[in-house]
């Protein structure tokens, strides 16, 4: 449960506590947001609410996760070091007065965050009641993970010079040659924005690479503050939907669990869908988007993820604020555990009355009253009490790749504004998952024993070690186009993409186009016709053809290229196209899938399994003739859970 003492009145904790624990929640995080109520004036420390607090909700049989305040530095530290806040891309100075208002670059910022961390892991780093802790908050919200500050510049030199080791090997890499864009020194270096046209694709990328390991040792720092302090409490960060601006895979290389924050309405309206897609999941999300994430962050967390916060009704932020259908908190809840999640806590527990976020929702109403999502809390926690215990996620026998470098690449570098790699990712793993077949995700660094099928929607950057991963592992590939396209230094591979992944498949890329909306390309693929759009590449190749494109430019040109281990994708595919692709994949690899589910999902963890019902009419659980349900039925309602054991 997300939590504010510091916004209630003293007289309220005790209550609330004990109405947390009637509900039956069982962990509360504070403090994320409480540095200027910790520490009003610099060195004067009140510590005294914060301990009443800890020892009111932990008396009351609440464990509490403790977050690092370092996302809201306040307004004296600002007046004193106005250094420490963010500069935006255009030069402007991002001012103090919301939250998340530093720059990861600064070394009086980070000292500061430092200083707080360690004030805080000494008081409460051994209290019987802190069981966990939270650093920071929300990296990237608010697009902050990219300052252009003055200290930016300098520790991106120093960061240049220690990857590139000369100048000349950085103008190399660079490709200064082009445009006259020769260094004589790492000082000559700025930051890629500003310009007058775009940068070295190379240098652009190189930034973000900067950028998420500033992140990383920002984050690290105050891990290892906690870790020295409060042994043997696991360290978490609440990481964000759909957000790419730095490497969640490092980041998890320092802490114990990763959790996220579900908020599965705004990312409707913002997210992939078309609009009479939205029109229909309006009241209930994306299908796949919270999902989706649940997979992407277990292995982030190394297979501990949690929900920091669950939205638990219509929320504040987002261009248009509807809100969830009547039983999604229960479905949303449900679904997270279906996907490994161990720990689901709600934002928050009473709606503010005041400040940005009054419009949106907590668990009880401004008043106290219990909102919808309070109820909907109470029934899951019923229900629990049926389920066995012991149950966890296993490992899936498919797996997508994910991999941050090669978002990079495309965000730099795209060849067509259109290009969304974040909503290619999501529309194979919807295809997947329509197929009812679980997924893990994977970086190229990941563990592949085990996998029959690997999927790499958008695997621009390929690493030769890990080709020869998958030479030798027994798993079927399966890669979509720019596969392969760029070498780390974001050039084009030599003898053509897809540079390493010809040593899977005998391709050579000669030619790519992206293409507007309005036209769409003909792919022949067996008997049947395709649309297909957006993107198309000319392949020469030796392997088997398996689909071809049809029409008046390069007709029979090969669209989907096949050898015995993998098969490459020429054109970026989507509905039935992409349906078609994956269901034969699927097969092709020796795994079992059912007809395609339409608004139905199902998963499973350890011997239970689950069905979501995210349409607007009843559908039919596919479940076999001996299931013994322990929630609902073989007929599911609409936005109903049904959780059996075959």
């Amino acid at each position: 449960m997300c939590y504010y003492p510091e916004q209630w009145p003293r007289g309220k904790w005790a209550e609330d506590a004990r109405r947390m624990v009637e509900l039956g929640l069982s962990w509360v995080r504070i403090g994320e947001f409480a540095w200027a109520k910790i520490e009003p004036r610099s060195g004067e420390f009140h510590w005294e609410w914060l301990d009443e607090a800890i020892d009111v909700l932990g008396k009351a049989g609440l464990k509490v996760i403790l977050g690092t305040p370092t996302a809201a530095p306040p307004k004296w530290l600002v007046n004193r070091y106005p250094e420490i806040l963010p500069v935006d891309a255009t030069g402007a100075v991002r001012k103090f007065g919301a939250r998340r208002h530093y720059c990861f670059s600064s070394r009086r910022y980070r000292s500061e965050a430092a200083r707080i961390t360690e004030a805080m892991a000494r008081r409460y780093g051994e209290h019987i009641y802190v069981h966990a802790w939270q650093t920071d908050n929300e990296y990237g919200d608010h697009d902050t993970i990219y300052s252009y500050s003055a200290e930016a510049v300098g520790a991106f030199r120093l960061w240049l010079a220690e990857r590139y080791g000369s100048i000349d090997e950085l103008n190399r890499a660079w490709g200064t040659s082009f445009w006259s864009m020769r260094y004589d020194s790492f000082e000559e270096i700025d930051l890629p924005n500003n310009l007058v046209e775009e940068p070295s694709p190379t240098h652009g990328v190189d930034f973000i690479r900067f950028s998420s390991d500033q992140v990383k040792s920002f984050n690290k720092a105050q891990v290892d503050i906690i870790r020295a302090h409060s042994p043997g409490r696991p360290v978490t960060h609440n990481f964000m939907s759909q957000n790419t601006d730095f490497d969640h895979y490092r980041v998890g290389e320092d802490i114990d669990i990763a959790s996220w924050d579900v908020y599965p309405m705004g990312g409707l309206l913002n997210g992939r869908l078309a609009a009479k897609d939205k029109e229909h999941y309006l009241r209930v999300g994306d299908p796949d988007q919270p999902a989706f994430n649940h997979d992407l962050y277990r292995a982030v967390g190394r297979g501990r993820v949690w929900v920091m916060e669950q939205q638990p009704g219509p929320v504040n932020w987002a261009a248009h604020n509807q809100s969830p259908a009547d039983g999604m908190v229960r479905l949303w809840t449900w679904l997270a555990y279906a996907h490994g999640v161990d720990m689901v806590s709600y934002f928050r527990w009473r709606q503010a009355p005041f400040a940005q976020e009054q419009f949106h929702a907590g668990l009880l109403l401004p008043n106290s009253e219990a909102d919808q999502g309070y109820l909907e809390v109470a029934e899951v926690v019923a229900e629990m009490k049926r389920l066995p215990e012991g149950e966890v996620r296993g490992k899936a026998q498919v797996a997508i790749v994910l991999d941050y470098e090669s978002r990079w690449a495309t965000r730099v570098l795209p060849q067509g504004r259109s290009y969304s790699a974040s909503a290619v990712a999501l529309d194979w793993y919807s295809t997947v998952a329509r197929l009812g077949v679980d997924v893990d995700f994977i970086g190229q660094h990941s563990d592949i024993a085990g996998y029959k099928l690997i999927l790499a929607p958008d695997l621009v950057i390929a690493e030769e070690a890990f080709v020869e991963r998958l030479t030798r592992a027994d798993a079927k590939v399966v890669f979509g186009a720019r596969s392969g396209s760029k070498t780390r230094d974001m050039h084009i591979p030599e003898g053509l993409p897809p540079g390493p992944l010809a040593k899977l498949i005998d391709i050579s890329v000669s030619r790519v186009e992206s293409l507007p909306e309005f036209h769409s390309e003909t792919v022949l693929y067996g008997n049947e016709a395709y649309e297909a759009g957006g993107w198309r590449e000319t392949v020469r190749t030796s392997e088997t053809v398996i689909a071809s494109f049809d029409g008046e430019y390069r007709n029979g040109a090969p669209a989907l290229v096949g050898s015995d281990k993998a098969r490459y994708l020429a054109v970026a595919a989507n509905g039935a196209l992409l349906d078609k692709v994956i269901g034969d994949a699927l097969g092709w690899a020796g795994l079992e899938s059912l007809p395609d589910l339409g608004d139905l999902r199902v998963t499973r963890r350890g011997n239970l399994r689950f069905a979501f019902n995210f349409g607007r009419i009843p559908a039919e659980v596919p479940a076999g003739a001996s299931a013994e349900f322990y929630v609902g039925g073989r007929t599911l309602k609409p936005v109903d859970v049904a959780i059996w054991r075959e």
